[in-house]
Parts: structure tokens; C-alpha cells; sequence
């Protein structure tokens, strides 16, 4: 199967075809149609030669630890919860030795806003483009952000997980 996806995304970047390569060593970002400027990928190849890391999820700090606990003002609003969430994983990712450019696939878990009922994407995207589709980190995962009824941490609004590829040796 990884001899099969390795041969798909080479033919693929010898005939020009719309992907990106995320690096030298063959890992393909395919972008979405049409010059869409949204910041995630249409699908991500890996060839063989790399390992996949599954990260489990992870979820934000309090933004303000001395407020009630599991409140509103304890967690912040999404955007708050958001980088609080991607500050926590990068720096998981580096005590493992791996960075946000290895992400290849991200699942967003996002719980209603308790005043609306309804996720707060906006807020999410407001983290998000903090890093990922910025100068520093151009390399974008393929992803999923789905509208979850709750999470393990009572008033958390959002928890990540994130699977990464990283070339075996490395």
C-alpha cells in the first residue's frame, strides 16, 4: 500500500499535476481545487519510508486558573481556547522531537457555545491561522473541525488530534 501511494504521488508530481511537496523527502500536500485560499489541505500522501504518529488529543489550559473552575472565564472563549490548545501540543511535539510541519491529518473536536448553541468556527479559525497556513508554517494538514455535544473536561470548548509523519531515521 505505501509502495502504491509513493508510486501515485511521484507520477503525479512528474506530470505537474496540483500538489505541493511538503519537502524534499516526498511527503505530497494536495491543495484544494480551484485556487480555494482556505487554509488546509485537500488530501496528504505518504510514501513509504515514514513513520505515522497518532497524537492523542489535547486540550487547552485554563485562561484564567483562579476563576471558577470549568467556567466560561476559567477556559476562555474558543479563539483563547484554540491557541492555548495548539501552544499545548506544540510543546508535546517538541519534547517528541517533531514540529507542526510533520501534522498530516488533524480531527478539531468543537463543543457549542453554551449562549448559541452552535460552534464557534470563527473563534477556531482565529486560532488556527495563528499556525498553521502562515509564513513560519506553510504545510497544512488535511483536517476535519466537527460540532461535538461535550468533551471529558467540563466547559472546554475544543481538544485537537493530530496524526504525523515522520521519515523513519529521522
Amino acid at each position: 500500500m505505501r509502495e502504491a501511494i509513493a508510486a501515485v504521488a511521484a507520477l503525479a508530481l512528474l506530470s505537474g499535476v496540483g500538489m505541493q511537496a511538503a519537502d524534499a523527502a516526498g511527503v505530497v500536500r494536495y491543495p484544494l481545487p480551484k485556487g480555494i485560499k482556505f487554509p488546509i489541505a485537500r488530501a496528504v500522501a505518504v510514501p513509504a519510508g515514514y513513520e505515522l504518529i497518532f497524537h492523542s488529543g489535547t486540550g487547552p489550559s485554563p485562561a484564567d486558573p483562579k476563576a471558577q473552575a470549568y467556567s466560561p472565564q476559567y477556559w476562555g472563549d474558543m479563539e483563547t481556547q484554540t491557541i492555548s490548545v495548539f501552544n499545548n501540543m506544540e510543546k508535546s511535539l517538541k519534547e517528541m522531537g517533531l514540529s507542526f510541519r510533520d501534522v498530516i491529518k488533524m480531527n478539531a473536536y468543537l463543543v457549542g457555545d453554551p449562549k448559541t448553541g452552535r460552534m464557534d468556527f470563527k473563534g477556531f479559525m482565529a486560532g488556527y491561522t495563528k499556525f498553521f497556513g502562515t509564513r513560519a508554517e506553510p504545510n497544512l494538514p488535511a483536517r476535519s473541525a466537527v460540532e461535538v455535544a461535550g468533551l471529558a473536561a467540563p466547559g472546554a470548548l475544543i481538544e485537537v488530534e493530530v496524526i504525523l509523519a515522520k521519515r523513519m531515521g529521522r
